[in-house]
């Protein structure tokens, strides 16, 4: 068959230049060549990447594929690769039972999910130690930004708590097909050493979440519309914005909410 023709539904912009490919497969830190493990590739498209992971004998490529006419021209043109080609959505994947002993994610991730694409990382975080991706820039830099820094948001606190962020290399728009209105970069996540967080990780998730919601707003009030007033009970980051903290005092916070929040 030809080219896959690319579908806006699916958010896909192909890759075509073979530089930026090979950049972005030799991103993905070296493993073992005498006992390679598995490397899960979302999106493989028409396979400009998928052909530099073959290559790498320290690794066993995988690729998931949500696209029918991506998938057939894969086993058309990669057919040693077709038992390793799951066709379906990545993000309705139970990696834990495919992958149990872990897995590394990369990809050149459709623009429309790689937030989704980075919360599934997140949940499955004790599977996957590190995640290659080339994603909208805008979104790369919210994900490595520093606390205060107007990018500094949710998914930043919650990706920076579990995993070192590289902001790697910007990418230009005419390297795609067809060419999408803004610029791209890639980025590495390398898993941190914090096997649990000194805190309720759940609520965690809900104060991040809270106080981001109205990020304008001075935490006192961000946190008082999700958690009610704590019984009068005042914190020193309440003058603060959510922007300002960096993970290690919202864990502090997480903390003193357990403490006080009645419900």
């Amino acid at each position: 068959m030809g080219e896959v023709r690319a579908k806006k539904s699916l958010g896909q912009h192909f890759l075509v230049d073979l530089n930026i490919a090979r950049k972005i497969c030799d991103a993905l830190t070296c493993g073992d060549a005498a006992a390679p493990g598995p490397v899960l590739e979302v999106g493989c498209g028409m396979g400009v990447l998928t052909q530099f992971l073959l290559q790498r004998p320290d690794i066993v490529t995988w690729g998931a594929e949500i696209d029918s006419e991506s998938v057939a021209y894969l086993q058309e043109h990669f057919p040693s690769f077709t038992p390793r080609l799951i066709a379906g959505d990545f993000l309705q994947l139970d990696l834990r039972a495919h992958f149990p002993d872990g897995l590394r994610v990369i990809g050149n991730f459709p623009y429309n999910i790689s937030s989704q694409i980075f919360f599934k990382v997140l949940e499955n975080r004790d599977l996957i130690p590190e995640c290659v991706g080339m994603i909208q820039r805008e979104v790369a830099q919210r994900i490595a930004s520093a606390p205060g820094s107007k990018e500094y948001g949710i998914l930043s606190v919650l990706l920076q708590a579990w995993y070192d962020i590289e902001y790697l290399f910007t990418v230009g728009e005419k390297v795609f097909n067809p060419p999408p209105k803004v610029k791209s970069a890639v980025i590495r996540l390398r898993r941190n050493d914090v096997a649990r967080l000194d805190c309720d990780e759940g609520l965690f998730v809900k104060v991040v979440k809270a106080s981001f919601g109205q990020r304008r707003k001075m935490l006192r009030n961000a946190l008082r519309s999700a958690f009610g007033d704590f019984g009068g009970a005042e914190h020193p980051f309440f003058s603060q914005r959510a922007e300002q903290l960096p993970v290690a005092d919202f864990v502090a916070l997480t903390q003193w909410v357990s403490a006080h929040c009645s419900r």
